[in-house]
């Protein structure tokens, strides 16, 4: 992404910030995944989002108080024998060059720098208690600056959490991150699309696991947007199964909750088929319901709406369905307000999506649900899951649907960006047939 898409969200951000405010941004750490082994490097959101750097032990700091120095990073040296093992480093003058900041130093002389870069501020934009390790260095910098107050320096005295500001900004895509996030749901519908094929008889989940990210990787994607469920039968009731090691049998559905991250933006997609290619009638009864309250949800997006009027609709039109079905018993508002459906339906409907697949940003303001605007971007993920141990007819044990497509709010409404991955379970069925041709 061209560095002067980062420089522009600074700027926006020093702007809400004001003048006697300081931000220090630090990158993600390195986490051990066992003995020296790392685990898979991903960069802090809020960080890349502000800079474009996916490299460790950096910080970023932002400030009106130096005209010269607005924005400032701390980075590592380059270093030729560690650059033979780990790559090459972006280095001081690297990002000088590349980065579009005002200054660059390594990240040694954060210690001597910080204290001089947080004078004269009133506010501290930093988020406490997120690395143990930084929380150190920044304080004992705030204590370096507050010493010098007997000089007529000034010191922070209020610390802000940078969502205030950060994460508010991240929440309206702009067009470079909605370009990425259609790749990412192109790249995700190839995916699905070559799951199904994947997906038989006798075949293992993790066998369909791994189509998905051969897809993912093809498409140069960095890394999926978060562990792939592939749930076969009665493992598509847990909600969050990740072993994705039963093999599939003849007459199982299989729920596929999978997307990839692209360019550092995420896809988040369910889909739920039968693997022998028809379903069942107990199986189509259930899937038309949550079908039905998913389409339901998704023509209610628009500017003004909630996320919480949304999670209603899915709850009604799912309770609805479940009466229908003889699974629950009663009125429909006696049913809705004595919450039965919540045995089949134990989770909310939508989530913000983008650089996390559990994307930041309020969901409430000042205690009331927060109305949807243009650039938002959500997910819409009904379900109905029924345990192999339910007390009902046999028949409905060990289903388990979701369907699930992200949601853009645009100016008239909404667009979705996973359209093309089919849910319909006609076309679903016909193209589970093609496998065979």
């Amino acid at each position: 992404m061209d560095a002067s898409i980062h420089a522009d969200r600074r700027r926006r951000l020093l702007e809400q910030m004001g003048e006697r405010a300081v931000a220090v941004i630090p990158s993600a750490p390195v986490f051990i995944r066992n003995n020296d082994v790392e685990h898979e490097y991903r960069q802090d959101s809020d960080f890349f989002y502000l800079t474009g750097l996916d490299e460790p032990d950096s910080v970023l700091v932002l400030g009106n108080a130096h005209p010269d120095h607005t924005a400032v990073l701390f980075v590592r040296p380059r270093n030729p024998e560690r650059e033979i093992w780990d790559g090459p480093r972006v280095g001081v003058d690297g990002a000088l060059a590349s980065l579009a900041v005002d200054a660059a130093f390594e990240i040694g002389d954060l210690d001597a720098k910080l204290p001089g870069y947080l004078a004269n501020a009133e506010t501290l934009v930093y988020r406490v208690g997120r690395d143990a390790a930084t929380d150190t260095r920044l304080f004992a910098a705030l204590e370096g600056t507050r010493r010098r107050q007997r000089y007529g320096v000034g010191y922070p005295t209020t610390i802000v959490d940078p969502a205030a500001y950060v994460h508010e900004q991240r929440l309206a895509k702009d067009d470079h991150e909605l370009d990425a996030m259609r790749r990412a749901a192109a790249v995700t519908a190839e995916a699905h699309d070559a799951a199904m094929t994947k997906a038989r008889p006798d075949a293992y989940e993790f066998e369909v696991e791994a189509e998905l990210l051969r897809v993912f990787r093809e498409h140069g994607c960095e890394r999926p947007a978060y562990g792939p469920i592939v749930g076969s039968g009665p493992n598509a009731t847990i909600l969050h199964h990740r072993r994705n090691d039963r093999k599939m049998l003849d007459g199982d559905l299989l729920l596929i909750d999978a997307g990839c991250e692209l360019d550092y933006y995420a896809c988040d997609v369910t889909r739920t088929f039968p693997v022998s290619g028809r379903f069942t009638e107990p199986q189509r009864a259930i899937y038309d319901v949550v079908l039905k309250a998913q389409l339901a949800c998704i023509d209610a997006v628009e500017p003004g709406a909630t996320l919480e009027a949304l999670h209603q609709i899915a709850v009604r039109e799912l309770t609805r369905g479940l009466i229908d079905l003889g699974l629950v018993e009663g009125e429909l508002e006696a049913a809705i307000e004595g919450e039965l459906y919540r045995p089949y339906y134990m989770h909310r409907t939508s989530h913000w999506l983008g650089m996390d697949v559990h994307d930041v940003g309020l969901y409430y303001d000042r205690g009331a649900p927060r109305a949807l605007a243009p650039g938002y971007v959500l997910t819409i993920e009904p379900g109905l899951y029924v345990s192999t141990t339910a007390d009902v007819d046999p028949k409905w044990r060990g289903i388990g649907v979701r369907i699930e497509d992200d949601i853009l709010v645009t100016a008239t409404g909404h667009e979705n960006l996973t359209a093309a991955i089919p849910k319909d379970p006609d076309a679903i069925e016909r193209r589970l047939a093609a496998r065979a041709s």
